[in-house]
């Protein structure tokens, strides 16, 4: 956590099934506590699919609607592909860099 904004460090895969849903209880819980300014770190993903792209989307979605916002940090080759493949790369605003993407929310 840097002040008011949450960094979740996200690992393994963001897939259907166990990944999706470890992340989506991730930003709920972050959101219970009062954040809804998060940056995802995805440089730990071994994998993501559609059903993980998906779950990226609602999580920008629910944060939205809490008035927030979404970052993420450090796309992996796969995630980068699949985010301009679905044309989401716009809509994310993504980082290579933690302290700029903490920052772009002041």
């Amino acid at each position: 956590m840097v002040g008011n904004i949450a960094i979740l460090d996200c690992d393994n895969k963001i897939t259907l099934g166990e990944g999706s849903k470890k992340l989506s209880e991730a930003i709920r819980e972050m959101i219970c506590d009062g954040y809804t300014r998060l940056v995802l770190d995805l440089a730990k993903v071994t994998n993501i699919d559609a059903s993980g792209i998906g779950e990226l989307v609602s999580g920008f979605v629910l944060v939205a609607n809490h008035g927030g916002e979404i970052k993420l940090l450090h796309l992996t080759k796969r995630a980068k592909s699949l985010l301009q493949t679905t044309k989401l790369y716009s809509v994310f605003e993504v980082f290579e860099d933690e302290t700029i993407a903490v920052s772009s929310f002041f």
